[in-house]
Formats: structure tokens, sequence, C-alpha cells
């Protein structure tokens, strides 16, 4: 996500997010004036799509280079034990959120998730995970996960569609009743958030664990010998350093020492043209095959086959 904009926090960021008091929206969520997003939006039929896989280890990886979010994962999550189980019990709320019926009581449930997750950072000062601040942060790296994998791996989205799953983003944001006071208004402006932001990165323990397994390769199953494990995991770990660190901005790579470099590089934007131009036919896959379970049965529910939407750029 690259514009020729000001990188600018938005007023106070740093007074505001050592405030680590949560702030709720004083706007009713349930009320039917605040409408939720629907299967005429770019965000129901770009999030759920499988490909978003692929811009997993930036959501994560983003959200968590921030000190205060990296700390809050490390006093309250279970990250250490059990990675995978995190994600499984992080992800299908916040597709509910965006893809249920009743998306606001799954935002409130989401929000709810965060009540007690507090504490203090590195410099002594404390953090709140409902500090609206922080948790616009941690919203803003979903939003750009929607934006950097249909760009990058989908089909090149125009600045008007951009835009678009912005405003939408807006109407996400709201379903989970905290303050949106430092929302940034514009797409420009969140582009410019989002780089003044990546400024912002460090190297704490949280991510540099998370991302051990592109350092030292993806770990063998117990059972099968040592030598045996390095030829076979040799393309997945290929793989991963290529297309998995393709996805990070430059600022994660520094912080997590990933090895990158302009062979890398052109390898990634390879893989990245080869996916945009299989685009049309992946589109051709069953509905069940192309989005996740949660974005499957809203479709379904829905009556509407997205495979149809959305498919050329709007200019």
């Amino acid at each position: 996500m690259t514009q020729d904009v000001e990188h600018a926090s938005p007023p106070d960021f740093d007074a505001r997010i050592r405030e680590a008091t949560p702030v709720l929206s004083d706007t009713d969520t349930t009320s039917p004036a605040r409408s939720q997003l629907g299967p005429e939006t770019l965000t129901w039929k770009f999030y759920g799509d499988m490909r978003g896989l692929l811009g997993f280890q930036r959501l994560a990886g983003t959200e968590n280079c921030i000190e205060q979010l990296g700390q809050g994962v490390l006093d309250h999550s279970v990250i250490f034990g059990d990675f995978l189980g995190r994600a499984r019990r992080t992800g299908p709320p916040i597709m509910r959120t965006v893809y249920h019926r009743d998306a606001a009581e799954w935002g409130r449930t989401v929000r709810d998730f965060h009540r007690d997750i507090k504490g203090t950072i590195s410099d002594g000062s404390r953090y709140h995970a409902l500090n609206p601040e922080l948790f616009y942060w941690a919203h803003a790296t979903f939003v750009d996960q929607v934006l950097y994998v249909t760009d990058t791996f989908i089909r090149r989205l125009s600045h008007a569609e951009k835009s678009q799953i912005f405003e939408e983003s807006k109407i996400w944001y709201a379903l989970y009743g905290i303050s949106a006071r430092d929302q940034p208004q514009t797409y420009d402006e969140f582009c410019s958030y989002w780089e003044s932001m990546l400024e912002r990165f460090v190297p704490h323990k949280t991510i540099v664990y998370a991302t051990g397994y592109i350092r030292k390769g993806v770990p063998g199953p117990r059972r099968v010998p040592a030598p045996v494990w390095r030829v076979v995991s040799a393309p997945l770990n290929a793989f991963i350093r290529t297309v998995v660190v393709g996805t990070l901005p430059q600022q994660m790579r520094d912080v997590c020492d990933l090895e990158w470099n302009d062979r890398l590089q052109r390898r990634f934007d390879r893989f990245a043209a080869f996916m945009r131009l299989i685009n049309p036919l992946v589109n051709r896959l069953p509905l069940k095959a192309l989005y996740t379970p949660w974005a499957y049965e809203a479709w379904r529910d829905a009556g509407v086959d997205p495979r149809r939407l959305h498919n050329k750029v709007d200019r």
C-alpha cells in the first residue's frame, strides 16, 4: 500500500495510547440505522476468500510489532504454547462480525474478549486493549489484509475500490462498539496513518517468536528423522522465505531479522503476477472451496453467487 501522502499519526497518539482506558462508542450498534456489511460490499467479496491465508503472517505480524499489542499477547495469550489454537479462536469471531446476520452481537463479543487485557510495557507505561488507538490499530491490520491480499494475489484494485473498502471498514469497526475518535476519515488518510505506524515497529518477543519458523525452518514432526525432514521441508521453507516474507512490510522484516533482497523480490513479484493471472480460473472453483466456512455460509444464506461479482476493476 503506497501513496504519496504525508506520514502523520493521529493527534496526540502517544498520549492517548498511554491513557490505557477503554472508551466505548456512544453509538448503538444494534440500531437499524447502523447498517452492517452485506453481499454488495467489496469486503464481503474479498475478505473471506481463501487466498487471504497468504496474508496471515502480514496480518498477525504487523499487529504485534506495536509494543502494546505484542505485550498484550505475551501477558494474556497462549501463543507460545498453542499458536494454532489461538488463531482458530481469534479468526472465526472476527469473520462472523463481517458475515453473520447478528454482526453487532459478534462485534461486541470480540470487544468483550479484550476487556481484561491490560498491563505495562517496557517503559513502564500502561496499555489496555480497549483503548481506541490500540484497538483501531488491530482493526487496521485486518483492513490492510483485505486491501493488500486482493491487490497482490487476486486482482488489481482501483483507487476508488480501495476507498470503498476503507469506507466499509468504518461500518466494520463500528460493530465493535469502540470509540472511533482518531479513526482516519479517508483512504488516503488511512495510508498515511499506516505508514506512520510502520515506523513504530519494535522487535517485541511475541513477534520475534512468531516468526522463528521463518528464520529456522518449519519444525518437523517428532517421528520424522531430522535429515529426512530437512529434505522434505526444503520446498516449504523456500516458499515461506519467498512468498510469506514477501508479503511483509520492510519495517517488519527489519525488526524480525528476516532476509530479503532484490532476487527474492523478483521471485515474489512473479508469484504474485501468476496468482493474479489465474484469478479467472480460481473464480470457477466451487464456492465452498473458494471461501472460508463462515463466508461460504453467509453467501449461501444470502442466495448470492460472489463468483460473478466485482471481477473487473471499477474505474
